[in-house]
């Protein structure tokens, strides 16, 4: 049973590459859809790595998943073997963090508005939900499912190889205190912009915002926050057991998976979007004396490399926990019937 229980991540990631290979190459073949390149509304081809791809690049999409659907079915076999890892890391990385970009980030941020604002009225300047989320940014997601499908797979094969326990509640306190301070630099400045303060900007690209341009960095910034507050539960009392203000739910143990899911995607999301501005800034799109426009976004990997170990030290925290108390109930179910033992011998 744990054998199956293990292999399903990777029978499943290789239905995922298999089916993705597929899809690439009828994209190859003259089937509409291809995510990149030209059918791509990526203003000036900037955002994606893959911009200046054609169709015909479907038939590397097929060999690549090829490649991936045979890795991940070496993944679903008991070895001491570690070249399945060596393929698999990478290919579970460049899925996860290097294919999409950092329209995926704006997706997740604008959701919540466009949900309320009907409620309030809201146009948003006609923005709607097909914005936020265009075929290429739903692939983005579908190219994430499979990167993450395989680095399951890839954790499950290596469960039964010796490593250290390096992901500990120590680590993961201060993993929390970074992931909350590094986006308040990103916070700091557009809640200034808002404010009418031109702080890393100059006067001039400030007054380039004035429409309601900066009301919506604003909210941006402070959906950072309030995820940074959200954060402080992965060490506090809070993020496992209910507090007393959440009515029905007062006083019961946090689900771990309502804290890790999101805070998992989350840090994906935010590392990506980082990596995007800092392939921008390596190519020389931003202007030094413009530094707050770029600079706090190039720090945004750090932010979801702490939120990802904050993340996994939480996760892992509560299952040492789960443990704990199993094995303390099992101590105290066997303690009466040895007792009877003892006294019966007596």
């Amino acid at each position: 049973m744990k054998t199956i229980t293990s292999a399903w991540r990777g029978y499943a990631t290789a239905l995922w590459a298999l089916t993705y290979g597929v899809l690439g190459s009828a994209w190859a073949l003259g089937l509409p859809g291809f995510p990149w390149g030209a059918s791509d509304p990526d203003p000036d081809g900037a955002l994606s790595i893959l911009a200046g791809t054609t169709p015909r690049f479907g038939w590397w999409i097929a060999a690549l998943s090829l490649l991936t659907a045979v890795t991940a079915l070496a993944l679903t076999r008991r070895s001491d073997r570690r070249a399945p890892l060596l393929l698999a890391w990478p290919i579970a990385a460049s899925l996860v963090l290097v294919v999409p970009d950092s329209r995926l980030m704006m997706g997740v941020a604008y959701t919540p508005l466009l949900l309320v604002a009907p409620v309030f009225g809201w146009s948003l300047g006609g923005a709607t939900f097909a914005d936020a989320w265009p075929w290429p940014v739903l692939n983005q997601l579908v190219c994430m499912l499979g990167g993450l499908l395989l680095a399951a797979a890839a954790l499950a094969y290596g469960r039964s190889q010796a490593r250290t326990r390096w992901f500990t509640r120590h680590r993961g306190r201060t993993a929390v205190y970074v992931a909350v301070v590094v986006p308040l630099v990103y916070c700091a400045t557009r809640w200034a912009w808002a404010l009418g303060i031109p702080l890393g900007v100059s006067p001039k690209f400030l007054a380039e915002g004035e429409d309601g341009l900066w009301l919506a960095g604003a909210y941006l910034a402070t959906f950072g926050a309030f995820g940074g507050v959200l954060t402080l539960g992965l060490t506090q009392r809070w993020g496992e057991i209910f507090p007393r203000w959440i009515p029905v739910l007062r006083g019961r143990r946090v689900p771990p998976l309502l804290a890790v899911i999101p805070a998992a995607f989350v840090s994906i999301v935010v590392t990506v979007a980082g990596l995007t501005y800092i392939r921008w800034t390596i190519a020389g799109r931003f202007a030094l004396s413009e530094w707050g426009a770029w600079l706090p976004e190039c720090f945004w990997p750090i932010w979801g490399a702490a939120l990802a170990t904050a993340t996994v030290s939480y996760h892992l925290g509560r299952k040492d926990d789960a443990i704990a108390v199993d094995v303390g109930a099992r101590r105290r179910h066997e303690a009466p019937a040895e007792d009877d033992r003892s006294a019966r011998a007596r």
